[in-house]
């Protein structure tokens, strides 16, 4: 089973890594556009509890169904992330989502953000404009993300393991914010 490891970091200032992105050699892959994000649970949020995702994803035109849960064995989280994460294609996400609906699943999360992707032909760069912030995430081997991390001048203080949900509820604490999910919408009300 795949196993994907990964790790984000804030950016601040989006221009100045697409320079350092270039001349760390990374080239565009997707140029930036929206992303929509649902997860599905069960009511009582039981896949949750078992620190799994189950996600449908719109994204440059194409839809994506994916499941992530921590591995069996290792760390689910040390300096990287790691899960172990199956994903494929799908045609039609709308009717995924009926599917998912019609076996008794929730849409329990909504998240959006512009996504743009690069690769240095060995590992991926994600960069993501967030309602809640803009990130960057760095996925490949671990020893790949520390020698791209440098390449970039990112150090591994900056490292952070959590998912965007997590971010949100810290977000959330932080402004007492009565959003329920992040989008942009959601974020600019609450």
């Amino acid at each position: 089973m795949p196993i994907e490891t990964e790790i984000k970091f804030r950016v601040d200032d989006l221009a100045g890594l697409a320079r350092r992105l270039e001349a760390a050699g990374f080239t565009l892959q997707t140029p930036r556009a929206f992303e929509s994000n649902v997860l599905y649970d069960t009511p009582d949020r039981q896949m949750r509890a078992r620190t799994e995702i189950l996600r449908i994803r719109g994204y440059a035109g194409r839809w994506l169904v994916t499941h992530k849960r921590l591995p069996d064995v290792g760390p689910g989280e040390d300096t990287h992330k790691h899960r172990i994460e199956t994903e494929t294609e799908v045609a039609d996400g709308a009717a995924l989502e009926e599917i998912f609906l019609s076996l008794g699943l929730v849409a329990a999360f909504r998240y959006e953000k512009w996504r743009a992707e690069w690769t240095d032909g060995e590992g991926h760069c994600v960069v993501d404009e967030t309602p809640i912030g803009n990130y960057a995430e760095l996925e490949g081997s671990a020893e790949w993300i520390d020698r791209a991390a440098a390449r970039l001048g990112v150090d591994p203080a900056r490292y952070i393991t959590l998912s965007y949900g997590r971010l949100f509820e810290l977000w959330q604490d932080e402004r007492h914010s009565a959003a329920q999910n992040l989008t942009f919408g959601d974020c600019a009300e609450g």
